[in-house]
């Protein structure tokens, strides 16, 4: 197993680029969608969360409402710290379970993990960072995904600096064009990534 880490800030386009990489043959472990899975209703994490933050963060349904959780944790950095504290174990054991699965083999696996540098986490072969400058990703989230300019950028300033993560990647994919631009980059870096792969599979 050769394994990737792809990261980038919240409006960065890092899902289209995710996309394209599965289309080219990585096999995609994705952080957001297993931390959505550890809070479904009925789990131990979604029962956690409760009893820390209260039922005012469920819908109707007892479902996880993220807008409610959302707006708690990003005016106040202690919550968030108790609510990754809550679910990044949950988090980091599903996503161990589904590497395991692919380590005697030569597939690339590529780990989605929007808060990687946050975190801390080195233990993947090589990073790719989908980059794009914090104005843009201001107005994407207000046009595409209807937030205020306020909470975008609160949302963005909860996350590790632009200049941070560029220290950190191995493959860096700006995303200020067009598609077709992202699109024939992310193909670079897969080739990129591809060589890499075999080259350590030879060492």
């Amino acid at each position: 197993m050769y394994l990737v880490a792809l990261t980038g800030g919240i409006g960065s386009g890092k899902s289209t680029v995710a996309a394209r990489l599965v289309e080219l043959g990585a096999i995609l472990i994705d952080a957001d969608a297993i931390a959505r899975e550890v809070v479904e209703p009925g789990t131990p994490g979604l029962a956690a969360v409760v009893e820390r933050f209260g039922s005012e963060i469920l819908d109707d349904r007892g479902s996880l409402d993220r807008d409610a959780l959302a707006a708690i944790v990003f005016a106040d950095s202690e919550a968030r710290k108790d609510l990754e504290a809550i679910t990044h174990p949950l988090i980091g054991t599903v996503m161990a379970e589904r590497m395991s699965k692919y380590a005697a083999t030569d597939k690339v696996v590529l780990l989605d993990v929007p808060l990687l540098v946050e975190g801390g986490r080195s233990d993947f072969n090589s990073m790719v960072l989908v980059a794009t400058r914090p104005d843009t990703q201001v107005r994407r989230l207000v046009e595409l995904r209807g937030m205020t300019e306020d909470d975008a950028r609160a949302r963005i300033a909860a996350q590790a600096s632009l200049e941070e993560k560029l220290a950190r990647a191995d493959h860096v994919i700006w995303n200020e064009s067009t598609l077709d631009e992202l699109k024939l980059r992310t193909d670079e870096v897969w080739d990129e990534l591809i060589a890499e792969a075999r080259a350590a599979a030879n060492e």
